[in-house]
């Protein structure tokens, strides 16, 4: 059998697996795209954020992405105007909670978001302007921690209200609209 990828522009709401035993109606991948059997998600993206997620039949495959030298990026909708100081402490790693115990990021590249590129679309409606105003942030990582970037952003006073995922490696989510599924070759990484 010959392995499959695809890159996937994971809409809102969608949980990034196939099955989902609990009560709770969920919008899985599979009502995206008619996914082969055996199709894995590499990597996760939670409920609530959106962007790049690359999928393949190939566990191996999933293992490479997954590497600590393997960058990810994302851009941060956040509450408030970030400011400097906040982006320079992004980068020297902050001191966040993973499973009940203090962990401290490594150091990560961050930079504000000046203009953000057409292809991240409105998204859904977050709240209106008398809430005060927000900005952007990039921050790339090469490490994964359950609501990483979520965490990182509110422990410098600036909490995430949209993250997208624009990047694995040198796969890129420009060129793919919100709910797109493109079969490819192979992961540059």
């Amino acid at each position: 059998m010959e392995h499959q990828h695809f890159m996937l522009h994971k809409p809102h709401g969608y949980l990034s697996q196939f099955v989902y035993e609990l009560k709770r109606k969920k919008k899985l991948l599979g009502e995206l795209y008619p996914f082969p059997e055996g199709t894995m998600a590499i990597g996760r993206l939670d409920e609530d954020s959106e962007g790049l997620l690359l999928l393949t039949t190939d566990g191996k495959v999933s293992e490479q992405v997954r590497r600590k030298t393997v960058e990810k990026e994302y851009y941060a909708q956040v509450d408030g105007i970030i400011t400097q100081e906040a982006v320079e402490k992004l980068q020297k790693g902050v001191e966040i909670g993973v499973n009940g115990t203090k962990y401290l990021t490594r150091n990560c590249s961050a930079k504000l978001i000046i203009d953000l590129p057409n292809y991240i679309g409105p998204g859904r409606r977050i709240r209106d302007d008398r809430h005060g105003p927000t900005s952007w942030v990039s921050i790339t990582v090469t490490e994964g921690k359950f609501r990483q970037v979520r965490k990182m952003t509110a422990a410098v006073g600036f909490p995430t209200l949209r993250l997208i995922r624009i990047r694995v490696g040198e796969n890129y989510l420009e060129g793919l609209n919100v709910g797109d599924v493109k079969k490819v070759n192979v992961f540059p990484l």
